[in-house]
């Protein structure tokens, strides 16, 4: 039996660190530890602060996620005050929303997840060429696939590899066996990864526009912080709007013609991660991603070309049930924090952050030969059994999955045209199962199937609606009613769950005399990287290794497999915790 540490996960935002005992060529049963080595503490620093400002703090959470934060967070407020927001605020969130999470999935899949795949050193032993022919084969219809491109590219990859310094592509693995692509594929793989460099960053000019800046764009309590008047330069007008509608006609031409078919040839040559990897057979999902909800979604109204929240357990397609708020419980069993009731499931609307330093293991984390002779089984652990600063959520008591996967579950199940068109197609295309997508290579493929429903939804739905209103008439974009602490109720209480990229978020406030009282949040990673609660569950990043106990790590040393799994989940531990280690070091990568 091997002990094997691999420590700092590289290619994620934030710290993580998985610990594993591997034997045979896999991960043994049980036998994964989840550990988030960061402690955030946001939700005790906005407490007694004016409850219109949290967005600006909470948006600092991650200068990934920061526009999502924001948004749960004044849904959250006014739900709280009972704010009306006008119509065209919400659309103009909606856009913000689905432009962000587009240009989240193409980073995930380019720049944090395609180093586990593709082999950028193999592309200097390709015929640009047969790069361009291979392109065409899988249907790939972008623009980039010329041989000039190609050439181009693999000029630069060579210069890389004979300087011995790999630079953007150090991160990988390269030239383990476990890589299956041919050359041409990863030549035509790593120019698109530059690609899509250039289209990230053009792309999020939309969330600029609306917002001002990015990261960290301007958001308001009651409405949005931008002005919409079609005759004055200063607010967004014509000029604006033309230039959102050509992104949006060029977002939805890269996850088309580029990153499905690129995503689709991917996973068919890994085509064994669709048996690899299988998580949490639980599923939650408030609706398709950039859906925002005040208040408890079972009530809410489902908007046109939504679904309605739900809940699949045990991969039951056939059985969704609805999603209801009063289920959501955080347990702090496997975490750095001491319950005032002890160790019980709490609901976030009366959460606690109590951080208990006493019980944190102190860096550097080295074992001794005499703890390893004492049978000390890993670095981090505690006689209490704590090795992580994650929570771990839990739905009706069992740990879920969110995330694209959970949203084309959900939608799926639930019926939704657009989401059966594409599983539909992706599953006849690949020849799998609806129950192969709960695996590492089902997550990657969600993401992208998602990135082109939102496209088209941004395309043919929610920014002709907000053009339509805004040639009607209707500019309003803020609700004063509520914004003076004079019209709130003494004592209030309100959240709200927003559907982003990573999975479902939701946000928790307490408010009394106009100052807030208790704040938690409760992010996707926090529901996918949280360790085990009171019953012994493992949370769904330790399920994904060690559910079943075939999960392959053939070489300890070079453990491409787990990186290829957690990194499926798009791992964001900036918002699920918040700092480095007590003596501001940082832990470097180890693998034993």
């Amino acid at each position: 039996m091997a002990k094997i540490v691999v420590d700092p996960i590289t290619r994620i935002e934030g710290h993580l660190r998985i610990e594993l005992e591997s034997e045979g060529g896999v991960i043994l049963k049980d036998k994964a530890w989840s550990e988030t080595t960061q402690f955030r503490g946001l939700e005790t620093i906005l407490q007694g602060r004016d409850p219109r400002d949290a967005w600006a703090f909470v948006g600092r959470i991650c200068g990934v996620c920061t526009s999502v934060h924001a948004i749960a967070s004044i849904t959250a407020v006014e739900n709280a005050i009972g704010s009306n927001v006008p119509t065209q605020a919400k659309n103009i969130r909606q856009i913000m929303l689905e432009a962000q999470e587009i240009q989240d999935h193409v980073i995930h899949f380019y720049h944090l997840h395609a180093l586990d795949f593709v082999d950028p050193a193999s592309a200097i032993e390709a015929d640009p060429q047969a790069a361009v022919d291979f392109a065409k084969t899988i249907g790939s219809t972008w623009k980039g696939n010329t041989l000039e491109r190609m050439t181009a590219v693999k000029d630069t990859v060579k210069a890389l590899v004979e300087s011995g310094q790999l630079s953007i592509f150090s991160g990988g693995y390269i030239g383990h066996p476990a890589y299956k692509l041919p050359p041409e594929a990863n030549l035509m793989a790593v120019a698109h990864y530059l690609d899509a460099l250039e289209f990230q960053r053009s792309m999020i000019r939309i969330v600029t526009t609306f917002g001002g800046k990015n990261p960290h764009p301007n958001f308001l309590v009651g409405g949005m912080a931008c002005t919409i008047d079609p005759e004055h330069s200063e607010s967004i007008n014509q000029v604006q709007l033309d230039q959102v509608s050509k992104w949006i006609d060029e977002t939805l031409e890269f996850v088309e013609g580029c990153y499905l078919p690129d995503a689709l040839a991917i996973v068919g040559v890994y085509k064994e991660y669709f048996d690899i990897g299988a998580s949490s057979p639980n599923f939650i999902a408030t609706g398709l991603s950039g859906t925002a909800i005040g208040g408890n979604p079972k009530d809410a109204a489902i908007g046109e070309n939504n679904f309605k929240p739900g809940v699949v357990y045990d991969m039951n397609l056939g059985g969704v049930e609805d999603f209801d708020a009063d289920l959501v419980e955080e347990w702090a069993t496997s975490a750095w924090y001491t319950y005032a009731g002890g160790d019980v499931g709490v609901k976030p609307l009366a959460g606690e952050t109590v951080p208990t330093p006493a019980i944190v293991p102190r860096p550097p984390y080295a074992m001794s030969e005499e703890d390893a002779a004492s049978g000390k089984k890993f670095l981090n652990e505690s006689e209490q059994d704590k090795y992580t600063w994650c929570k771990a959520p839990r739905y009706n008591g069992k740990p879920v999955q969110v995330g694209p996967l959970a949203r084309l579950i959900v939608g799926y199940a639930r019926g939704h045209a657009e989401i059966k068109e594409i599983v539909d197609y992706a599953l006849s295309t690949l020849g799998i199962t609806a129950a192969q997508l709960n695996s590492t290579a089902g997550r990657a493929l969600a993401r992208c199937a998602e990135s082109v429903i939102s496209a088209r939804e941004l395309k043919n739905y929610t920014f002709p609606k907000f053009v339509a209103a805004l040639q009607g008439g209707d500019i309003d974009v803020f609700d004063a009613s509520k914004w003076d602490p004079e019209t709130w109720a003494a004592q209030c209480s309100g959240y709200a769950f927003v559907e982003v990229a990573r999975g479902n978020l939701s946000h928790w406030v307490n408010i009394e005399n106009g100052k807030i009282t208790n704040y938690q949040c409760v992010v996707p990673t926090t529901w996918l990287a949280g360790g085990r609660d009171a019953q012994g569950q493992i949370g769904p990043y330790e399920h994904s290794l060690a559910g079943d106990g075939k999960h392959p790590l053939v070489d300890p040393t070079k453990p491409v497999e787990v990186l290829r799994t957690i990194h499926s989940f798009d791992p964001c531990m900036s918002c699920a915790v918040h700092v480095l280690d007590a003596d501001g070091v940082e832990v470097q990568a180890v693998v034993s």
